[in-house]
């Protein structure tokens, strides 16, 4: 599977060509779809705003549910999609799963839709 990820170490100029600026690949292009298409669920981008303002920058699903009212299996689905598209890691710890949001992936996500 393409990851956008390496990108991230890159400076902004350096990074992957902009849909105004150049032709991205094929692997590139479904990759960053895939991360517009997590962010299209307004569940999703609460799920990422939620572990990314949290004191320790991460938070267990358990913590995840009550405030978004959703079951946990639920969350753990839409939390799966946010890990498939590179913007959240995931760690287990026992039984449960903690996530991080991943530095860098929104703003490579976003740079491809800027001018060059």
């Amino acid at each position: 599977m393409t990851t956008i990820l390496p990108l991230l170490d890159q400076d902004a100029g350096a990074c992957c060509a902009t849909v105004t600026g150049g032709a991205l690949d094929e692997a590139d292009a479904q990759q960053i779809a895939k991360v517009f298409k997590a962010l299209g669920d307004p569940t999703r981008v609460r799920l990422l705003s939620l572990i990314a303002a949290s004191t320790d920058g991460e938070l267990c699903v358990c913590d995840l549910t009550d405030p978004v009212g959703l079951s946990q299996p639920t969350v753990s689905h839409h939390m799966k999609q946010l890990v498939d598209a590179g913007l959240a890691t995931r760690e287990q710890r026992g039984k449960w799963a903690y996530y991080r949001v991943t530095g860098g992936a929104l703003e490579t996500a976003a740079r491809t839709l800027l001018p060059r």
